[in-house]
Protein backbone atom coordinates (compact mmCIF):
# COMPACT_ATOMS: atom_id res chain seq x y z
CA UNK A 1 0.00 0.00 0.00
CA UNK A 2 3.02 2.66 0.87
CA UNK A 3 4.51 1.62 -2.48
CA UNK A 4 1.02 2.60 -4.30
CA UNK A 5 0.95 5.57 -2.81
CA UNK A 6 4.33 6.63 -3.94
CA UNK A 7 3.79 5.69 -7.02
CA UNK A 8 1.17 8.05 -7.28
CA UNK A 9 2.56 10.81 -4.73
CA UNK A 10 6.30 11.11 -6.76
CA UNK A 11 4.45 11.98 -10.05
CA UNK A 12 1.93 14.60 -8.97
CA UNK A 13 5.17 16.31 -7.22
CA UNK A 14 7.19 16.24 -10.74
CA UNK A 15 4.29 17.59 -12.47
CA UNK A 16 3.86 19.94 -9.87
CA UNK A 17 7.14 21.26 -10.19
CA UNK A 18 7.03 21.46 -13.78
CA UNK A 19 4.28 23.63 -13.66
CA UNK A 20 5.63 25.77 -11.17
CA UNK A 21 8.41 26.27 -13.79
CA UNK A 22 5.79 27.01 -16.49
CA UNK A 23 4.44 29.52 -14.17
CA UNK A 24 7.73 31.12 -13.58
CA UNK A 25 9.11 30.83 -16.67
CA UNK A 26 5.79 32.87 -18.24
CA UNK A 27 6.36 35.03 -15.00
CA UNK A 28 9.80 36.19 -16.64
CA UNK A 29 8.60 36.48 -19.93
CA UNK A 30 6.26 38.88 -18.99
CA UNK A 31 8.75 41.13 -17.19
CA UNK A 32 11.13 41.03 -20.04
CA UNK A 33 8.40 42.33 -22.23
CA UNK A 34 7.32 45.03 -19.68
CA UNK A 35 11.21 46.08 -19.56
CA UNK A 36 10.77 46.12 -23.45
CA UNK A 37 7.96 48.61 -23.28
CA UNK A 38 9.95 50.63 -20.48
CA UNK A 39 12.78 51.14 -22.49
CA UNK A 40 10.39 52.37 -25.65
CA UNK A 41 9.02 54.42 -22.98
CA UNK A 42 12.35 56.15 -22.02
CA UNK A 43 13.42 56.19 -25.47
CA UNK A 44 10.19 58.61 -26.22
CA UNK A 45 11.31 60.67 -23.16
CA UNK A 46 15.02 60.93 -24.71
CA UNK A 47 13.55 62.39 -27.95
CA UNK A 48 11.44 65.17 -26.23
CA UNK A 49 14.12 65.73 -24.37
CA UNK A 50 16.42 66.58 -27.21
CA UNK A 51 13.84 68.59 -28.99
CA UNK A 52 12.84 70.66 -25.86
CA UNK A 53 16.91 71.48 -25.82
CA UNK A 54 16.59 72.54 -29.59
CA UNK A 55 13.59 74.52 -28.71
CA UNK A 56 15.01 76.20 -26.31
CA UNK A 57 17.97 76.74 -28.26
CA UNK A 58 15.82 77.95 -31.18
CA UNK A 59 13.06 80.45 -28.85
CA UNK A 60 13.45 84.42 -29.16
CA UNK A 61 10.56 86.37 -27.94
CA UNK A 62 8.39 83.03 -27.15
CA UNK A 63 8.65 82.18 -31.13
CA UNK A 64 10.93 79.06 -32.89
CA UNK A 65 10.87 79.67 -37.02
CA UNK A 66 9.72 76.19 -38.46
CA UNK A 67 12.85 76.11 -41.12
CA UNK A 68 14.92 75.27 -37.13
CA UNK A 69 12.84 72.68 -36.30
CA UNK A 70 12.09 70.35 -39.60
CA UNK A 71 15.60 69.18 -39.94
CA UNK A 72 15.76 68.33 -36.61
CA UNK A 73 12.69 66.03 -37.25
CA UNK A 74 13.74 64.87 -39.98
CA UNK A 75 17.31 63.90 -38.83
CA UNK A 76 15.23 61.90 -35.84
CA UNK A 77 13.15 59.52 -38.12
CA UNK A 78 15.22 59.14 -41.07
CA UNK A 79 18.54 59.32 -39.47
CA UNK A 80 19.93 55.61 -39.32
CA UNK A 81 22.99 56.89 -36.77
CA UNK A 82 21.27 58.24 -34.24
CA UNK A 83 21.51 56.08 -31.05
CA UNK A 84 17.81 57.31 -29.58
CA UNK A 85 15.75 55.82 -32.94
CA UNK A 86 17.64 53.99 -34.11
CA UNK A 87 16.62 50.77 -32.49
CA UNK A 88 13.10 52.40 -31.45
CA UNK A 89 11.99 52.68 -35.25
CA UNK A 90 10.56 56.08 -34.96
CA UNK A 91 7.81 56.18 -37.40
CA UNK A 92 6.52 59.76 -36.95
CA UNK A 93 6.58 63.14 -34.97
CA UNK A 94 4.70 66.02 -34.52
CA UNK A 95 4.26 68.94 -32.76
CA UNK A 96 0.48 69.70 -31.78
CA UNK A 97 -1.72 73.03 -31.30
CA UNK A 98 -4.26 73.06 -29.52
CA UNK A 99 -6.98 71.66 -31.64
CA UNK A 100 -4.64 68.72 -31.88
CA UNK A 101 -3.45 69.10 -35.41
CA UNK A 102 0.12 68.97 -35.86
CA UNK A 103 2.22 72.29 -36.34
CA UNK A 104 5.40 70.81 -37.35
CA UNK A 105 5.82 67.05 -38.64
CA UNK A 106 7.92 64.37 -39.76
CA UNK A 107 7.45 60.48 -41.01
CA UNK A 108 4.15 59.08 -41.62
CA UNK A 109 1.45 62.31 -40.14
CA UNK A 110 -1.67 59.66 -41.08
CA UNK A 111 -0.37 57.80 -37.92
CA UNK A 112 -0.75 61.26 -35.67
CA UNK A 113 -3.82 60.97 -33.83
CA UNK A 114 -6.27 63.84 -32.89
CA UNK A 115 -7.27 61.76 -30.27
CA UNK A 116 -4.58 61.97 -27.95
CA UNK A 117 -3.99 65.34 -26.80
CA UNK A 118 -2.99 64.81 -23.56
CA UNK A 119 -0.16 63.36 -21.93
CA UNK A 120 -0.80 59.51 -22.71
CA UNK A 121 0.08 56.45 -24.50
CA UNK A 122 -1.63 53.93 -26.73
CA UNK A 123 -0.20 50.66 -27.64
CA UNK A 124 -0.73 48.78 -31.03
CA UNK A 125 0.18 45.20 -32.38
CA UNK A 126 2.66 47.51 -34.53
CA UNK A 127 3.40 50.50 -33.25
CA UNK A 128 3.20 52.65 -29.83
CA UNK A 129 1.86 56.44 -29.65
CA UNK A 130 3.12 58.69 -26.99
CA UNK A 131 1.87 62.13 -26.16
CA UNK A 132 4.48 64.21 -23.92
CA UNK A 133 5.45 67.72 -22.87
CA UNK A 134 8.01 69.33 -24.59
CA UNK A 135 10.00 72.93 -23.66
CA UNK A 136 7.05 75.67 -24.12
CA UNK A 137 4.37 73.42 -23.61
CA UNK A 138 2.87 73.95 -19.85
CA UNK A 139 -0.17 72.98 -19.36
CA UNK A 140 -2.44 73.77 -16.59
CA UNK A 141 -5.17 71.19 -15.39
CA UNK A 142 -7.51 73.37 -17.02
CA UNK A 143 -5.50 72.49 -20.25
CA UNK A 144 -4.76 75.87 -20.54
CA UNK A 145 -1.24 76.77 -22.01
CA UNK A 146 0.43 78.88 -19.72
CA UNK A 147 4.28 79.62 -21.27
CA UNK A 148 3.70 79.53 -24.68
CA UNK A 149 5.73 78.71 -28.20
CA UNK A 150 4.40 79.72 -31.59
CA UNK A 151 6.31 78.23 -34.81
CA UNK A 152 6.96 80.76 -37.16
CA UNK A 153 7.10 79.65 -40.94
CA UNK A 154 10.35 80.25 -42.64
CA UNK A 155 11.48 83.77 -42.74
CA UNK A 156 14.36 83.80 -45.23
CA UNK A 157 13.05 86.93 -46.76
CA UNK A 158 13.44 88.55 -43.96
CA UNK A 159 16.70 90.55 -42.62
CA UNK A 160 16.32 92.05 -39.01
CA UNK A 161 18.37 95.49 -40.34
CA UNK A 162 16.20 97.89 -38.71
CA UNK A 163 14.26 98.67 -42.35
CA UNK A 164 10.57 98.07 -41.42
CA UNK A 165 8.93 99.97 -44.44
CA UNK A 166 10.31 97.55 -47.06
CA UNK A 167 8.07 95.02 -48.46
CA UNK A 168 10.48 92.04 -48.33
CA UNK A 169 7.51 89.26 -49.60
CA UNK A 170 8.23 90.59 -53.22
CA UNK A 171 12.03 90.73 -52.48
CA UNK A 172 13.59 88.58 -55.69
CA UNK A 173 15.47 85.40 -54.14
CA UNK A 174 18.95 85.41 -54.32
CA UNK A 175 21.04 82.78 -56.35
CA UNK A 176 20.34 79.38 -54.41
CA UNK A 177 17.88 81.17 -52.03
CA UNK A 178 14.46 79.42 -51.54
CA UNK A 179 11.46 82.59 -51.04
CA UNK A 180 10.01 81.14 -47.97
CA UNK A 181 7.61 83.65 -47.41
CA UNK A 182 4.97 82.67 -50.17
CA UNK A 183 3.86 79.95 -48.19
CA UNK A 184 3.68 81.71 -45.55
CA UNK A 185 1.09 84.24 -46.81
CA UNK A 186 -1.63 82.04 -45.53
CA UNK A 187 -0.32 81.82 -42.20
CA UNK A 188 0.36 86.46 -41.95
CA UNK A 189 -1.83 88.26 -43.39
CA UNK A 190 -0.23 91.22 -44.56
CA UNK A 191 0.65 94.25 -42.20
CA UNK A 192 -0.90 97.43 -43.17
CA UNK A 193 1.26 100.72 -45.39
CA UNK A 194 0.95 104.19 -44.93
CA UNK A 195 0.69 106.41 -47.99
CA UNK A 196 3.98 106.28 -48.99
CA UNK A 197 3.93 101.91 -49.51
CA UNK A 198 5.82 101.80 -46.39
CA UNK A 199 4.37 98.75 -43.14
CA UNK A 200 2.47 100.88 -40.23
CA UNK A 201 3.28 99.73 -37.68
CA UNK A 202 2.02 101.02 -34.15
CA UNK A 203 3.20 100.57 -30.90
CA UNK A 204 1.82 98.59 -28.70
CA UNK A 205 -1.19 100.82 -26.54
CA UNK A 206 0.55 98.81 -23.32
CA UNK A 207 4.02 99.99 -24.17
CA UNK A 208 5.77 100.80 -21.15
CA UNK A 209 3.40 98.91 -18.88
CA UNK A 210 5.70 95.35 -17.35
CA UNK A 211 4.34 92.27 -17.57
CA UNK A 212 3.58 90.24 -14.65
CA UNK A 213 6.60 88.27 -13.05
CA UNK A 214 7.08 84.82 -14.37
CA UNK A 215 4.26 84.90 -17.41
CA UNK A 216 4.64 85.57 -20.92
CA UNK A 217 4.60 88.90 -22.72
CA UNK A 218 2.51 87.87 -25.28
CA UNK A 219 -0.35 85.95 -23.67
CA UNK A 220 -0.02 88.56 -20.50
CA UNK A 221 -1.27 91.41 -21.85
CA UNK A 222 2.61 93.03 -22.10
CA UNK A 223 4.33 93.61 -25.53
CA UNK A 224 3.87 91.58 -28.14
CA UNK A 225 6.99 90.26 -30.10
CA UNK A 226 8.28 92.63 -33.24
CA UNK A 227 6.67 90.29 -35.60
CA UNK A 228 2.98 90.38 -34.01
CA UNK A 229 3.03 94.04 -33.59
CA UNK A 230 0.93 94.61 -37.06
CA UNK A 231 -1.48 91.96 -36.33
CA UNK A 232 -4.97 93.10 -34.52
CA UNK A 233 -6.24 91.02 -31.78
CA UNK A 234 -7.78 88.82 -34.25
CA UNK A 235 -5.33 87.88 -36.15
CA UNK A 236 -3.07 87.40 -32.96
CA UNK A 237 -5.53 84.80 -31.35
CA UNK A 238 -5.90 82.63 -35.02
CA UNK A 239 -2.02 83.07 -35.18
CA UNK A 240 -2.16 81.53 -31.13
CA UNK A 241 -4.59 79.05 -32.32
CA UNK A 242 -3.37 77.28 -34.78
CA UNK A 243 0.80 77.55 -34.79
CA UNK A 244 1.31 77.46 -30.97
CA UNK A 245 2.27 74.56 -29.74
CA UNK A 246 0.69 72.03 -26.88
CA UNK A 247 2.08 68.81 -27.03
CA UNK A 248 4.86 66.35 -28.59
CA UNK A 249 3.70 63.12 -30.33
CA UNK A 250 5.93 59.99 -31.07
CA UNK A 251 4.63 56.87 -33.05
CA UNK A 252 7.38 54.36 -32.51
CA UNK A 253 7.53 50.89 -33.84
CA UNK A 254 6.88 47.69 -31.79
CA UNK A 255 9.53 45.48 -34.11
CA UNK A 256 12.23 45.60 -31.65
CA UNK A 257 9.89 45.06 -29.11
CA UNK A 258 7.73 42.02 -30.80
CA UNK A 259 11.43 40.56 -31.43
CA UNK A 260 12.65 40.47 -28.00
CA UNK A 261 9.01 39.17 -27.26
CA UNK A 262 9.41 36.81 -29.76
CA UNK A 263 12.82 35.30 -28.93
CA UNK A 264 12.23 35.50 -24.92
CA UNK A 265 9.31 33.89 -25.75
CA UNK A 266 11.24 30.76 -27.61
CA UNK A 267 13.81 31.07 -24.88
CA UNK A 268 11.11 30.17 -21.98
CA UNK A 269 9.67 27.82 -24.16
CA UNK A 270 12.55 25.93 -24.60
CA UNK A 271 13.07 26.02 -20.85
CA UNK A 272 9.82 25.02 -20.20
CA UNK A 273 9.91 22.13 -22.95
CA UNK A 274 13.35 20.84 -21.27
CA UNK A 275 11.43 21.45 -17.57
CA UNK A 276 8.81 18.95 -18.61
CA UNK A 277 11.39 16.27 -20.52
CA UNK A 278 13.07 16.31 -17.15
CA UNK A 279 9.87 16.04 -14.95
CA UNK A 280 8.42 13.32 -17.49
CA UNK A 281 12.46 11.07 -17.62
CA UNK A 282 12.42 11.47 -13.49
CA UNK A 283 8.70 10.16 -13.67
CA UNK A 284 9.37 7.25 -16.03
CA UNK A 285 12.46 6.80 -14.08
CA UNK A 286 10.88 6.27 -10.92
CA UNK A 287 8.18 4.24 -12.90
CA UNK A 288 10.86 1.65 -14.15
CA UNK A 289 12.20 1.66 -10.36
CA UNK A 290 8.88 0.84 -9.11
CA UNK A 291 8.51 -2.17 -11.96
CA UNK A 292 11.81 -3.14 -10.83
CA UNK A 293 10.65 -3.84 -7.43
CA UNK A 294 7.84 -5.37 -8.72
CA UNK A 295 9.99 -7.84 -10.76
CA UNK A 296 12.11 -8.45 -8.23
CA UNK A 297 9.74 -9.49 -5.34
CA UNK A 298 8.14 -11.08 -8.33
CA UNK A 299 11.29 -13.37 -8.95
CA UNK A 300 12.43 -13.88 -5.57
CA UNK A 301 8.63 -15.89 -5.48
CA UNK A 302 9.04 -17.72 -8.25
CA UNK A 303 12.57 -18.59 -7.10
CA UNK A 304 10.87 -19.92 -4.12
CA UNK A 305 8.17 -21.45 -6.33
CA UNK A 306 10.81 -23.20 -8.70
CA UNK A 307 12.55 -24.56 -5.14
CA UNK A 308 9.42 -26.16 -4.40
CA UNK A 309 8.37 -27.15 -7.74
CA UNK A 310 11.62 -28.80 -7.96
CA UNK A 311 11.26 -30.53 -4.46
CA UNK A 312 7.78 -31.69 -5.76
CA UNK A 313 9.42 -32.75 -9.39
CA UNK A 314 12.27 -34.82 -7.13
CA UNK A 315 9.82 -36.40 -4.60
CA UNK A 316 7.27 -37.63 -8.27
CA UNK A 317 9.97 -38.66 -9.97
CA UNK A 318 10.85 -40.86 -6.81
CA UNK A 319 7.44 -41.88 -6.59
CA UNK A 320 7.06 -43.05 -9.96
CA UNK A 321 10.18 -44.86 -9.62
CA UNK A 322 9.73 -46.44 -6.81
CA UNK A 323 5.66 -47.64 -8.36
CA UNK A 324 7.24 -49.40 -11.31
CA UNK A 325 8.71 -52.26 -8.91
CA UNK A 326 5.32 -52.94 -7.68
CA UNK A 327 4.04 -53.40 -11.45
CA UNK A 328 6.92 -55.43 -12.62
CA UNK A 329 5.96 -57.50 -9.78
CA UNK A 330 1.84 -57.53 -10.88
CA UNK A 331 2.89 -58.07 -14.33
CA UNK A 332 4.94 -60.95 -13.39
CA UNK A 333 2.36 -62.77 -11.24
CA UNK A 334 -0.34 -61.99 -14.19
CA UNK A 335 2.03 -63.94 -16.74
CA UNK A 336 2.43 -66.70 -14.25
CA UNK A 337 -1.41 -67.02 -13.77
CA UNK A 338 -1.89 -67.05 -17.19
CA UNK A 339 0.45 -70.04 -18.09
CA UNK A 340 -0.43 -72.18 -14.92
CA UNK A 341 -2.10 -76.04 -16.49
CA UNK A 342 -5.72 -75.31 -15.19
CA UNK A 343 -6.09 -71.62 -15.77
CA UNK A 344 -9.30 -71.13 -17.83
CA UNK A 345 -9.34 -69.15 -21.04
CA UNK A 346 -11.16 -66.12 -19.36
CA UNK A 347 -8.47 -66.08 -17.02
CA UNK A 348 -5.81 -66.21 -19.31
CA UNK A 349 -7.20 -63.15 -21.51
CA UNK A 350 -7.78 -61.37 -18.22
CA UNK A 351 -4.13 -61.85 -17.25
CA UNK A 352 -2.91 -60.67 -20.41
CA UNK A 353 -5.38 -57.31 -20.33
CA UNK A 354 -2.89 -56.60 -16.61
CA UNK A 355 0.09 -57.26 -18.63
CA UNK A 356 -0.90 -55.08 -21.68
CA UNK A 357 -2.22 -51.99 -19.13
CA UNK A 358 0.31 -52.59 -16.51
CA UNK A 359 3.05 -52.30 -19.55
CA UNK A 360 1.31 -48.80 -20.89
CA UNK A 361 1.59 -47.58 -17.32
CA UNK A 362 5.34 -48.61 -16.73
CA UNK A 363 6.42 -46.74 -20.24
CA UNK A 364 3.78 -43.61 -19.01
CA UNK A 365 6.67 -43.76 -15.78
CA UNK A 366 9.26 -44.37 -17.60
CA UNK A 367 8.82 -41.27 -19.88
CA UNK A 368 7.85 -39.06 -16.57
CA UNK A 369 11.39 -40.17 -14.84
CA UNK A 370 13.09 -39.20 -18.18
CA UNK A 371 11.43 -35.95 -18.49
CA UNK A 372 11.90 -34.63 -14.75
CA UNK A 373 15.31 -36.26 -15.10
CA UNK A 374 18.24 -33.09 -14.81
CA UNK A 375 20.08 -32.70 -17.93
CA UNK A 376 23.49 -32.50 -17.78
CA UNK A 377 25.52 -32.63 -20.92
CA UNK A 378 28.84 -34.37 -21.14
CA UNK A 379 30.07 -33.31 -24.91
CA UNK A 380 32.54 -35.66 -26.82
CA UNK A 381 32.98 -36.48 -30.52
CA UNK A 382 29.73 -38.95 -31.86
CA UNK A 383 29.48 -40.00 -35.70
CA UNK A 384 25.61 -38.91 -36.14
CA UNK A 385 25.96 -40.77 -39.06
CA UNK A 386 26.80 -43.90 -37.49
CA UNK A 387 24.09 -43.20 -34.35
CA UNK A 388 20.82 -42.73 -36.45
CA UNK A 389 21.83 -46.33 -38.23
CA UNK A 390 21.94 -47.80 -34.83
CA UNK A 391 19.11 -46.43 -33.55
CA UNK A 392 17.32 -47.98 -36.82
CA UNK A 393 18.51 -51.47 -35.94
CA UNK A 394 17.20 -50.93 -32.29
CA UNK A 395 14.10 -49.91 -34.00
CA UNK A 396 13.81 -52.83 -37.00
CA UNK A 397 11.02 -54.62 -35.18
CA UNK A 398 8.66 -51.64 -35.22
CA UNK A 399 9.92 -50.54 -38.91
CA UNK A 400 9.48 -54.25 -39.92
CA UNK A 401 5.64 -54.48 -38.73
CA UNK A 402 4.61 -51.56 -40.64
CA UNK A 403 7.04 -52.26 -43.81
CA UNK A 404 8.54 -49.13 -43.78
CA UNK A 405 11.55 -47.93 -45.82
CA UNK A 406 14.33 -46.05 -43.74
CA UNK A 407 17.01 -44.51 -45.35
CA UNK A 408 20.33 -42.73 -44.09
CA UNK A 409 21.32 -40.21 -46.68
CA UNK A 410 23.87 -37.21 -45.88
CA UNK A 411 27.67 -37.37 -45.85
CA UNK A 412 29.47 -38.90 -42.68
CA UNK A 413 29.55 -36.06 -39.92
CA UNK A 414 30.82 -35.90 -36.32
CA UNK A 415 29.49 -33.53 -33.54
CA UNK A 416 29.76 -32.61 -30.46
CA UNK A 417 27.46 -33.54 -27.92
CA UNK A 418 26.45 -36.01 -24.77
CA UNK A 419 26.23 -39.35 -26.55
CA UNK A 420 23.33 -41.07 -24.73
CA UNK A 421 21.42 -38.08 -24.85
CA UNK A 422 21.58 -37.72 -28.88
CA UNK A 423 20.50 -41.22 -29.00
CA UNK A 424 18.01 -40.75 -27.09
CA UNK A 425 17.00 -37.64 -29.13
CA UNK A 426 17.23 -40.15 -32.33
CA UNK A 427 15.01 -42.65 -30.93
CA UNK A 428 12.06 -40.35 -29.82
CA UNK A 429 12.40 -38.82 -33.77
CA UNK A 430 12.34 -41.91 -34.93
CA UNK A 431 10.11 -43.52 -32.96
CA UNK A 432 7.68 -40.74 -33.50
CA UNK A 433 7.89 -40.84 -37.32
CA UNK A 434 7.11 -44.55 -37.60
CA UNK A 435 4.02 -44.06 -35.16
CA UNK A 436 2.98 -41.01 -38.17
CA UNK A 437 3.66 -43.12 -41.34
CA UNK A 438 1.43 -45.80 -42.96
CA UNK A 439 2.07 -48.97 -44.12
CA UNK A 440 4.65 -49.51 -46.45
CA UNK A 441 5.70 -45.75 -46.55
CA UNK A 442 9.13 -44.40 -46.15
CA UNK A 443 11.39 -42.47 -43.44
CA UNK A 444 14.56 -40.43 -44.31
CA UNK A 445 17.31 -39.27 -42.23
CA UNK A 446 19.26 -36.76 -43.89
CA UNK A 447 22.51 -35.21 -42.03
CA UNK A 448 23.81 -32.42 -43.75
CA UNK A 449 27.02 -29.91 -43.22
CA UNK A 450 25.85 -26.39 -43.31
CA UNK A 451 27.22 -22.52 -43.55
CA UNK A 452 28.78 -23.39 -39.90
CA UNK A 453 26.95 -26.01 -38.31
CA UNK A 454 25.45 -29.47 -38.95
CA UNK A 455 21.32 -29.85 -39.67
CA UNK A 456 19.58 -33.17 -38.82
CA UNK A 457 16.31 -34.25 -40.07
CA UNK A 458 13.99 -36.66 -39.93
CA UNK A 459 11.26 -36.34 -42.61
CA UNK A 460 8.17 -38.94 -42.60
CA UNK A 461 5.38 -39.12 -45.20
CA UNK A 462 2.26 -39.15 -43.38
CA UNK A 463 -0.57 -37.20 -42.41
CA UNK A 464 1.78 -34.26 -40.81
CA UNK A 465 0.93 -31.62 -38.72
CA UNK A 466 -1.19 -29.33 -39.12
CA UNK A 467 0.48 -25.03 -38.95
CA UNK A 468 -1.25 -23.99 -35.45
CA UNK A 469 -0.33 -27.31 -33.77
CA UNK A 470 3.54 -27.24 -34.81
CA UNK A 471 4.38 -25.62 -31.43
CA UNK A 472 2.14 -27.47 -29.16
CA UNK A 473 3.66 -30.86 -30.29
CA UNK A 474 6.49 -29.78 -27.92
CA UNK A 475 4.54 -29.13 -24.88
CA UNK A 476 4.09 -31.93 -22.45
CA UNK A 477 1.37 -34.36 -22.58
CA UNK A 478 0.51 -33.39 -26.24
CA UNK A 479 0.10 -35.98 -28.27
CA UNK A 480 -1.94 -37.24 -31.95
CA UNK A 481 -1.45 -40.44 -31.12
CA UNK A 482 -3.58 -43.07 -29.40
CA UNK A 483 -0.85 -45.20 -28.00
CA UNK A 484 1.76 -41.87 -27.53
CA UNK A 485 2.33 -40.71 -23.59
CA UNK A 486 2.61 -37.05 -24.98
CA UNK A 487 6.14 -36.54 -23.23
CA UNK A 488 8.54 -37.98 -26.27
CA UNK A 489 8.93 -34.46 -27.87
CA UNK A 490 9.07 -32.37 -24.63
CA UNK A 491 11.86 -34.74 -23.87
CA UNK A 492 13.50 -34.24 -27.15
CA UNK A 493 13.14 -30.32 -26.64
CA UNK A 494 14.60 -30.47 -22.74
CA UNK A 495 17.74 -32.26 -24.29
CA UNK A 496 18.07 -29.98 -27.34
CA UNK A 497 18.25 -26.99 -25.32
CA UNK A 498 20.30 -28.05 -23.46
CA UNK A 499 22.88 -28.62 -26.22
CA UNK A 500 22.11 -25.21 -27.01
CA UNK A 501 20.64 -26.86 -30.38
CA UNK A 502 16.93 -25.76 -32.33
CA UNK A 503 14.29 -27.95 -33.21
CA UNK A 504 11.54 -26.95 -35.84
CA UNK A 505 8.67 -29.17 -36.91
CA UNK A 506 7.89 -27.93 -40.65
CA UNK A 507 5.92 -29.53 -43.23
CA UNK A 508 7.39 -32.30 -45.53
CA UNK A 509 6.77 -32.32 -49.94
CA UNK A 510 4.65 -33.72 -50.68
CA UNK A 511 2.91 -34.59 -47.27
CA UNK A 512 3.91 -35.66 -44.17
CA UNK A 513 6.27 -34.06 -41.61
CA UNK A 514 10.05 -33.05 -41.05
CA UNK A 515 11.43 -32.56 -37.58
CA UNK A 516 14.85 -30.54 -38.29
CA UNK A 517 17.69 -30.20 -35.70
CA UNK A 518 19.75 -27.29 -36.66
CA UNK A 519 23.06 -25.42 -34.96
CA UNK A 520 24.67 -28.88 -34.29
CA UNK A 521 28.17 -28.40 -33.49
CA UNK A 522 31.03 -29.65 -35.67
CA UNK A 523 33.37 -31.66 -34.11
CA UNK A 524 37.42 -30.77 -34.66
Amino acid sequence: MELQRRRHLVPGILAGAWLLIVGWQVEEHLHVVEAARADLRNRSHEIASTLSAVIRASRFRGAVFQERLEPVLNELVHSRTNALVKTGGLLAIGLLNTDGDPVVSDGDTNLLSRELTSESERWSASMVTFVLPVEGVSVNPEGVSTNATVVLPSFHNFTNNGSRGRDFSRREARPGETNFFEPARANFPAPPTNASGEMDLPPPPDEGRRPPEGGDRSRAGGRRPPWMRWMNETEFKALITKRELHGLVLVLSTDNLRAVGTNDWWLRFIIGFFAGVSALGAGLAWRNIGRTADLQIRLVRASEQNSHLKELNLAAAGLAHETRNPLNLIRGQAQMISRLPEASPAVREKSRTIVDETDKVTAQLTEFINYSRPREVRRTKVAITSACQEIVRTLAYDIGEKKLRVEVVGEPLAIEADEQLLRQVLFNLLLNAIQAAGENGKIEIVVQRGPASGVLEIRDDGPGVPPERRQEVFKPYFTTHQKGTGLGLAVVQQIVLAHGWEIACLANEPRGAVFRLTHLKIAA
